[in-house]
């Protein structure tokens, strides 16, 4: 009955990722190579992490 006030895991791991890519975008534009490569990895995890939660809400 409620279920519409639950927060969705899905648009919540959308938008952690995209906060990280930014950042990591940021990070690149005022030159901390090593501050980007960081980020663009926990970016890539979050992402790794996203996909395998979309794959298990469609195989259910």
């Amino acid at each position: 009955m409620f279920g519409w006030l639950r927060p969705d895991p899905v648009k919540r791991l959308e938008r952690r990722y995209q906060a990280k890519v930014e950042e990591a975008y940021k990070a690149e534009k005022f030159g901390d190579r090593v501050a980007q490569a960081a980020l663009y990895a926990e970016a890539d995890a979050l992402l790794r992490e996203l996909e395998a939660l979309k794959a298990q809400q469609a195989s259910s």
